[in-house]
């Protein structure tokens, strides 16, 4: 049987994980409006026109990287739920502990799955065209297109 403190550990860093990853989720949320907000004052208000699309862009990119983060969070949190699983049963001889079921590994996890400098940035940018992260992005960018060409 696998010991009961890092039983705790692993129930511990769950509780952890889980609030930072809802914790992502407000802040992506945040990001969201804040781009709603600052490219609709930059169109309508200060009317820079397709300078717009450029800021715009920047801030979707900047909440795929975000959500990036979140996915890492969601990565660790899986494999602690598949731990505490395997730490709860009976059926767990403690010869097959290896790292998978040892608390506290967020960085070393991550650290042995990372792609490298291009992989990180096809990771940011494969993230930010994901549904839930491109809304409404993607629909400000149309917005201030057409207002541009209507404007031009």
């Amino acid at each position: 049987m696998i010991p009961d403190n890092n039983l705790l550990a692993l129930q511990q860093e769950w509780t952890t994980l889980q609030t930072q990853f809802d914790s992502y989720e407000k802040h992506s949320l945040f990001i969201k409006l804040f781009n709603v907000a600052i490219s609709c004052a930059l169109l309508f208000i200060v009317n820079i026109g397709l300078w717009t699309l450029f800021i715009c862009a920047l801030i979707w990119i900047q909440d795929g990287i975000w959500k990036t983060f979140q996915e890492r969070i969601a990565q660790r949190l899986e494999s602690v739920e598949r731990s505490i699983k395997y730490c709860s049963s009976t059926q767990n001889p403690k010869s097959n502990l290896d790292s998978l079921h040892i608390a506290m590994q967020f960085n070393s996890a991550w650290e042995e799955s990372r792609k490298g400098a291009i992989g990180l940035v096809f990771e940011y940018l494969k993230t930010s065209i994901k549904p839930t992260v491109a809304y409404p992005h993607v629909l400000l960018l149309l917005i201030i297109f057409a207002n541009s060409r209507l404007a031009g």
